[in-house]
């Protein structure tokens, strides 16, 4: 699917659900969204190729088999250009707007500073996104509509998976470029599993997750150079039964980067990553092993 402009957002994002019975396991894809609202690229002073750098293209796809297995496919239709779940509710640059934010916004953090807040100030090579200032209440009004009913539903999700099995998985998929900054041109390993360093969820699941994508010939990495976000930091409580990892799939292995087009490998990946979401939601289901104790 390509991108597409929209007069409105009237799915903002929806959830997959499976006719199998329900497994620990949810996915979560926050920033494969190609709706780009009609309003939001007015603001713009960017062409619509460039506001794409943002998005993880295809990600909800390589994902989608999830269903198959009882897991549930939660993903964002609107772009991370226009709104990034991946972030604080408030997490906002004063700069941005006319108008004084509210208190309780927070404003000094590193992503706000990178110019990559709840609403981003720009996107790939430090490209500014806008041609003027925005209204303290278009960036509240975003939050409230998208950001905040985005998170309930996630939240129910794993809520309900950690009734029925004491707990849940929470698999946040993502996309990385295949460089570092678009200029150099080693490559990065195949796929990056961030857990917060052995904090978001019990080794038991990375684990899992990283032999089992290392037996199907990726090279894998944990938490360098993504540890995770938000979403994995905020949700992810293992002593309460809550499991959050971050997984970062290299856009080489499937996509022309360049084009926004599925490689011709794009379906062998998709395969393999259902292959990687089965065994992880069988595994889990007889039980997760208590996160290690730190001084181990």
């Amino acid at each position: 699917m390509s991108a597409k402009i929209v007069e409105e957002l009237d799915l903002p994002f929806e959830i997959v659900e499976s006719t199998a019975p329900y497994s620990p396991v949810v996915c979560n894809s926050p920033h494969s969204g190609r709706s780009y609202p009609a309003a939001f690229l007015a603001q713009t002073r960017l062409e619509l190729e460039a506001l794409r750098r943002s998005e993880d293209t295809f990600v909800d796809e390589l994902f989608g088999d999830s269903v198959r297995f009882g897991v549930p496919m939660m993903r964002a239709h609107f772009p991370r250009s226009f709104l990034d779940v991946n972030r604080e509710p408030y997490e906002l640059d004063p700069r941005m707007f006319e108008g004084r934010l509210p208190p309780f916004a927070n404003t000094r953090s590193l992503r706000v500073a990178g110019g990559l807040g709840t609403i981003a100030r720009v996107v790939g090579d430090a490209r500014e996104i806008y041609d003027r200032r925005l209204s303290v209440d278009e960036a509240l009004t975003r939050i409230e509509r998208y950001y905040k009913p985005y998170h309930r539903e996630l939240r129910r999700l794993i809520t309900r998976a950690q009734e029925f099995y004491d707990d849940a998985v929470l698999l946040d998929c993502h996309s990385m470029p295949s460089n570092a900054n678009g200029h150099d041109e080693r490559p990065r390993a195949d796929i990056v599993i961030g857990d917060r360093y052995g904090t978001s969820c019990a080794s038991m699941v990375t684990d899992i997750i990283e032999d089992t994508l290392r037996s199907l010939g990726y090279s894998v990495l944990r938490n360098k150079p993504y540890a995770g976000g938000f979403i994995t930091e905020h949700y992810g409580d293992p002593a309460a039964g809550f499991h959050a990892v971050q997984i970062e799939i290299n856009r080489a292995l499937y996509m022309d980067e360049r084009e926004y087009r599925r490689s011709a490998r794009f379906e062998y990946v998709r395969t393999d990553i259902g292959r990687m979401i089965s065994k992880l939601a069988v595994e889990t289901a007889r039980g997760i092993e208590p996160l290690r104790d730190a001084a181990e």
